[in-house]
């Protein structure tokens, strides 16, 4: 049990590290997004995806030392959390102390994530408005209503208000 407890430990240490790597580079994307450098912003992305990747091995690591740990006291894996852990290892100061600890840790670390990440999503959010405003305001400017001009037959000589801007060319 003890080296299972220990095993646990490490695989929760790692974890929280991991999640303030993903903290701090989540933190990085708000100044990219704000200043539109979408080239950046995938590469903190790509960043990202790498430090998730060890981090869902991580996960499987835990799961598995937590039916490995609920197998030995004879708990239902699905029951047992890390708060029960705390209060079984009262005998081990050291243990339930170091698991308490981590445990803050990785709860104070995940709510900052969800504060930083709801942030950058609303970013997000307002920047694709931005776009979206930008591209209707073109498409509305390309069909601007045909000015008032007669030629001496009194025939609507159909120019457009705004730029003739032609649309997409693909060959330049």
């Amino acid at each position: 049990m003890a080296s299972l407890m220990e095993n646990l430990l490490l695989v929760l240490e790692e974890q929280e590290l991991k999640y303030e790597e993903l903290l701090a580079l989540s933190m990085k994307k708000t100044p990219v997004i704000i200043q539109g450098d979408i080239t950046r912003l995938q590469e903190i992305t790509e960043e990202e995806q790498i430090v998730v990747s060890k981090l869902n091995q991580l996960d499987k690591k835990r799961e598995e030392f937590m039916f490995d740990i609920a197998n030995v006291i004879n708990k239902d894996v699905k029951t047992l959390k890390l708060k029960y852990l705390i209060e079984m290892l009262s005998g081990q100061p050291k243990e339930q102390e170091r698991l308490a600890v981590v445990t803050d840790k990785l709860n104070s670390t995940t709510k900052q994530m969800k504060r930083v990440n709801e942030q950058n999503s609303e970013l997000l959010t307002d920047a694709l408005d931005m776009v979206e405003y930008d591209l209707n305001l073109l498409r509305s400017m390309k069909a601007a209503p045909e000015t008032a001009n007669y030629d001496r037959g009194a025939f609507n000589m159909g120019k457009t208000l705004g730029n003739d801007v032609a649309g997409f060319d693909a060959k330049q």
